[in-house]
Formats: structure tokens, sequence, C-alpha cells
């Protein structure tokens, strides 16, 4: 007797959240990961229990504007379903932004070319109250031509193992950095990074390291002892989660993927 063909489809979807109110990415025993409750949501919509695969795993309090994931289903379903749909089971501070079919070579992970992250930080005497697990903040006036400075000697390929946190787990610690740039938005500070791949808190490590040398405390070249030193206890200490955003995945042309809606710059156009 013929077998039943196997129907399962692979889709991508564009995700956004607030990650002040979720343990990170990643799904949790405790089920407080994003991971958790879109998960719970699709399978809603699929009715079956799906695993979904991001491109990239953010920490506790890390927010995601162009976060990418893909999921197996057999159930057909309109596109518009895995949107409005499962946006329908989801929290207000998750939101599928846009679905797309994908052929089964597609990885939301190891198809990815690059990945950009953006800081956020409000530099103010006192804290903003309404953004507060928005932006990261630092209370002193900070020499943005001298971090930006700093921040160019991230580009290119580097050890980053000044900037990496002790639990990573990743074979290497170099990685080639496409862009790192520092620039001013009214009352904040934008700091703009992009690269294939980064290490665990490597980002908010970058930025304490910039805002050290912003207060005066280094000048720009010490960013190219710390890359030479490669000494994450030599650096200063990993910078708040708040104010780090996942902006943006880049895939290759074929998958033909939408861009993300929105990004931190965005943010402080609008406050």
């Amino acid at each position: 007797m013929a077998g039943c063909a196997d129907m399962s489809m692979r889709l991508a979807l564009g995700v956004a959240y607030d990650g002040a109110g979720f343990c990170g990415w990643q799904s949790q025993p405790a089920a407080c990961g994003v991971q958790d409750a879109l998960e719970s949501a699709i399978a809603q919509i699929a009715q079956h229990a799906v695993r979904v695969h991001a491109a990239g795993r953010t920490d506790t309090g890390v927010h995601g504007l162009g976060q990418v994931v893909h999921f197996d289903t057999d159930s057909e379903r309109p596109i518009s379903a895995w949107v409005r749909g499962v946006n329908a089971h989801l929290p207000d501070s998750i939101r599928v932004e846009w679905a797309q079919l994908v052929d089964e070579g597609f990885h939301a992970r190891y198809s990815a070319l690059e990945r950009s992250y953006q800081y956020l930080l409000y530099n103010a005497p006192v804290a903003s109250a309404v953004m507060a697990s928005k932006v990261g903040w630092f209370h002193l006036p900070l020499n943005v031509a001298a971090m930006a400075e700093a921040a160019a000697y991230l580009v290119g390929e580097h050890d980053f193992s000044a900037f990496r946190a002790a639990e990573c787990q990743a074979k290497t610690a170099v990685r080639r950095m496409t862009k790192a740039e520092v620039s001013v938005s009214g009352a904040y500070i934008v700091f703009d990074f992009s690269a294939q791949a980064f290490l665990q808190h490597q980002v908010r490590n970058m930025v304490g390291a910039l805002v050290y040398i912003g207060k005066g405390a280094h000048p720009p070249d010490y960013m190219h002892d710390l890359l030479q030193r490669r000494d994450r206890h030599l650096a200063p200490p990993t910078f708040s989660p708040c104010g780090l955003y996942l902006t943006q995945v880049r895939y290759p042309e074929k998958w033909a993927l939408p861009t993300a809606k929105s990004d931190a710059k965005s943010i402080t156009r609008v406050i």
C-alpha cells in the first residue's frame, strides 16, 4: 500500500518583541522565554506542537525588532493566518510582522549572512521614567566623537575575547565586524553594530568599553589595546540589556525575505 506523501512546509516569520517581560529568547522550563510564547501561539493555529528556530538568541531584557524564525508544519493555512491568527494568541509585547513560505534549505540561523544590533543609550542627568526598560542610561556627558573613533577599531576581523561572556560557548572568539558606528539623536546615543555573528554579551560589553572612553576614563585607542590583550577581566563591566535591540538579519537575496520595518533610531524620532 502506498504511503502518504510528506506535505510538510517550512515557514519563515519576522518577529518583533519587547524583551522586558521575558527571560530572554530561548525556551525555559518556566516557559518564560519569547520562544515559549511564540511556539504556543503558532501551535494554536497549526493544531500541533511546533519548534521554532531563531536567527539569534537574545538575552533577558533584550528587544527584537528584526528577529527571524522558521518552523515546519503540515497544516495548510492562508499566509494571513500565520500573522494575524498567531498574533491573536500572543501577548501585546510580541508580534509576528510577516510570514513567508520557504523551502527546506532555509534555516533562520545558518542561512543568515549578517546580523545587526543597535544599542540605544539615554545620556542625561536623570534616567527616563517612560523609557526605563527600552534604553540604557548614563548620567555624565559623553564624548561621542571619542566613542566613534574608538568604535572604528572594532571593524574588521578580530579576536573579541575581551568582549566575550565567561559562559559563552562559541568555539572561537574570532568574528568579522562589518559595522561599528556611534551617532547622536537628541538626548540619545545610538550604537550600530553588524557582523555575521556575535558572541554572548559581545555588544553590551563593547558598549560598556565605549562608554568608559566617552566619559574620559580612557583614550580611543584603549579599544585597540583591549582587542590585542584578549582578556575579559581587563575590560569594563557589561552594560545593561535594556537598550539593546536585534534590528535586522540579512539573508541571501534568493530567499526574498522582507526587511524589518523599524530600528532603534526610529524610536528616537517618535519619543
